[in-house]
């Protein structure tokens, strides 16, 4: 039975992932931040603050086959009305959360015979939009570590990405917090709908399981049809 760590686990597309990875009856360790859950079934959920100096994840199983790292952030302004602190404090929380999480975690995934690694991107770092410069320039550096990531440790672990469009989750509820915004969204994307976590989940975990076993470097786009259909 294959262990998964999602970071993030408890609300959003990481919770739809951490229900879908245990109806396949994986192990799952999942974290949480603010949305606290009780451990349930083969879930273990944990506190977990990704910038606390003191950070362990000492009680993970020896073997882990399968990372996502799912935290993040929308804060969208005018580009003059940003503090460089803001681009910081997001870029601590996307890129270096993720890293000091692949850091620990790393000698548990190359125990494993077929290790995953899954970050998020947005589709908002190749197609740009108005007042994004914060997330798209996270995500962008996510973008870029996925790839130097998936070269540094193939063949043993696997690292990809997925580059959503806005989806219909807690993190998004500003954007979407009336049947108007909802459908003027729908109505830029091809597909015509928003996404939902688990359109992003399914997607997530086939990257982690082990049919994806010969994806490796890949930002894959599950956003309607945004990013290239107009």
């Amino acid at each position: 039975m294959r262990n998964y760590l999602i970071i993030g686990g408890s609300s959003g597309i990481g919770n739809a992932i951490v229900q879908q990875l245990d109806r396949q009856q994986a192990h799952v360790h999942a974290s949480y931040f603010k949305n606290s859950k009780e451990p349930g079934g083969r879930v273990r959920y944990f506190y977990l603050d990704v910038l606390d100096e003191e950070l362990s994840l000492a009680s993970l199983p020896e073997v882990l086959d399968g990372l996502a790292y799912c935290p993040g952030s929308i804060m969208l302004r005018p580009f003059a009305r940003i503090k460089p602190e803001d681009f910081l404090q997001d870029y601590r929380l996307q890129v270096l959360g993720a890293v000091r999480v692949i850091q620990q975690v790393l000698p548990n995934l190359k125990k494993s015979a077929n290790g995953s690694i899954l970050l998020f991107s947005t589709v908002a770092v190749q197609t740009g939009f108005n007042f994004h410069s914060i997330v798209a320039s996270s995500k962008g550096a996510i973008e870029g570590l996925t790839k130097a990531l998936a070269a540094e440790l193939a063949p043993q672990i696997r690292v990809n990405c997925i580059a959503p469009s806005i989806t219909d989750t807690p993190l998004a509820g500003g954007l979407l917090n009336t049947a108007e915004k909802k459908e003027a969204n729908a109505q830029r994307h091809p597909m015509k709908r928003i996404g939902t976590p688990e359109d992003i989940a399914e997607t997530a975990c086939f990257l982690l399981g082990e049919g994806s076993g010969w994806i490796t470097g890949q930002v894959i786009h599950v956003d309607g049809g945004m990013s290239v259909i107009r």
